[in-house]
């Protein structure tokens, strides 16, 4: 399955849109939820996504979605410190609806460019 780490600057953020993807989804799932810093406060921590993408994975590849600018540079950071070969994308995608469908095509076995695709529509989405 697919894996997907979720990237905010708040931990409760991360945990809350974790939290909501679990509702639409299940308990199956390879979510990893990395919010704020080690000790709580506001911020991204490339050695705890480091962390997420490696416990997120089970050979089918990583989706990250992150919140703000810095989220993308510590994510790519993260990538970087890799040592073991996993396919990990950041998905160009808002992070709640995006974790969302990105969420659900994972759990209906989906490959990492449909899990991608997934959270990347939600660009798309009307809210009116």
């Amino acid at each position: 399955m697919v894996g997907i780490v979720i990237v905010s600057h708040s931990k409760k953020v991360a945990e809350g849109i974790f939290e909501l993807a679990v509702q639409m989804t299940g308990k199956d799932h390879r979510m990893i939820p990395v919010g704020g810093m080690e000790d709580g406060e506001i911020g991204t921590d490339a050695m705890r996504i480091l962390q997420g993408i490696q416990d997120a994975n089970d050979g089918d590849g990583v989706v990250v979605l992150a919140d703000l600018g810095s989220g993308v540079l510590s994510s790519e950071t993260a990538i970087d410190l890799l040592e073991e070969e996993i396919e990990v994308v950041i998905a160009d995608a808002p992070i709640l609806e995006g974790a969302i469908g990105a969420a659900v095509q994972a759990s209906i076995g989906g490959t990492l460019a449909e899990v991608v695709e997934a959270a990347e529509q939600a660009k798309t989405l009307s809210k009116r």
